[in-house]
């Protein structure tokens, strides 16, 4: 019989689809703009996927932060720690500290990279973990691309059939974030179980003459299309800067923008702001860029750009974008939207633009 440690950050996430990048310190500013727990349907589906298991007792903490979710699934499991009220970084380590003494052989959590960090500061490199993506941002390599395939790498490991892989574990400073500086910093490693396409890579950072060459023709080349006439929500990251860049116009760097005629209409939007904008539009285009080696489209830092405003959008209005140094180290494109019909729809060959009217073919997988 294996012990599993099973611990979910309720909050975690819940700033993404209301344009807070983070959660930490804004619980309540995220609950006024209507967020809302992103980790209780991460868990759901995570069990729906694993099924009942064999041979194996889930360690878990009361409420929220594990009970609830496992509770009439079938599975053994016992309440290690009781967690009372809104729940914080101390109650993960209280947790942790009773996984620790029960010597689980494998954590799994639902959570973002601060999760990843306080278990790297409280359990090291010992002790397996698989991160079930539940966060805004999610850098670090800990992470399964989506919860079915935490499931996924859980059944491997009890069947003895996963091998392992030391793995980063990124995060930034949400406050500086939030300013629009990003700014990552290692702060160490987790063993984690793996299994080739079940888990995803760190982000990486691309930079140098030929990167901003490409950038610019990227650019140049968007800037001509986007006189279309069509409201065009413009997601995050360096590459899409450039374009307003090109126009003469200063976006968020790390935030969801809108444009339409060379004009900025909205600045650093949310899910809301973004549905209101184009909900009596006859033309609204998407522009995003795949996160570096990770290649997720969509699902980690712009959850503004919800499945909700991709299926009013239309799959056919999606414009990636990205350099072909990034594309040259992202193997295929990932989609982790929380709506597994609408990643299965965005599925499939898609073409990337990588140049002044230049496209690759690329892959785009949802697990």
């Amino acid at each position: 019989m294996k012990t599993i440690g099973f611990l979910v950050n309720p909050i975690t996430g819940m700033g993404g689809s209301v344009g807070l990048k983070g959660t930490d310190g804004l619980y309540e500013k995220a609950l006024e703009l209507g967020a809302e727990k992103v980790s209780k349907k991460r868990a759901e589906v995570f069990f729906e996927s694993l099924g009942y298991v064999k041979d194996a007792k889930f360690l878990v903490p009361s409420g929220e932060m594990g009970e609830d979710h496992i509770k009439n699934k079938g599975l053994e499991y016992e309440i290690v720690y009781n967690a009372n009220g809104l729940t914080s970084r101390e109650d993960t380590l209280k947790a942790l500290e009773e996984f620790k003494k029960r010597k689980v052989e494998l954590i799994v959590f639902c959570g973002g990279d601060g999760t990843a960090r306080d278990i790297c500061e409280s359990i090291g490199i010992e002790t397996p973990v698989i991160g079930m993506p539940a966060g805004v941002k999610m850098f670090s390599s800990v992470f399964a691309i989506n919860p079915k395939a935490a499931s996924d790498l859980l059944k491997a490991f009890l069947e003895g059939n996963s091998k392992y892989k030391e793995s980063d574990v990124l995060d930034i400073d949400e406050e500086i974030y939030r300013a629009d500086k990003f700014i990552m910093k290692l702060y160490g490693y987790l063993k984690t179980p793996y299994v080739p396409n079940l888990i995803q890579d760190a982000k990486a950072v691309f930079e140098g003459q030929d990167e901003e060459m490409a950038k610019e023709g990227i650019a140049v080349f968007a800037s001509e299309f986007m006189s279309d006439g069509s409201l065009y929500i413009v997601g995050a990251g360096s590459t899409t800067a450039k374009i307003a860049e090109v126009m003469g116009l200063k976006k968020t760097i790390l935030g969801v923008d809108l444009i339409k005629d060379e004009k900025l209409i909205a600045s650093d939007v949310n899910e809301k702001a973004i549905l209101d904008h184009i909900k009596n539009k006859k033309s609204v285009k998407i522009i995003v860029s795949p996160i570096g080696a990770q290649g997720f489209v969509f699902g980690r830092g712009n959850q503004q750009i919800s499945s909700q405003v991709i299926r009013k959008v239309g799959k056919d209005n999606i414009i990636i974008i990205a350099t072909p140094q990034k594309l040259e180290n992202t193997p295929f494109l990932l989609v982790d939207t929380g709506d597994e019909e609408l990643d299965a729809e965005l599925s499939g060959k898609t073409l990337v633009v990588c140049a002044y009217r230049m496209a690759q073919r690329k892959d785009i997988r949802k697990d």
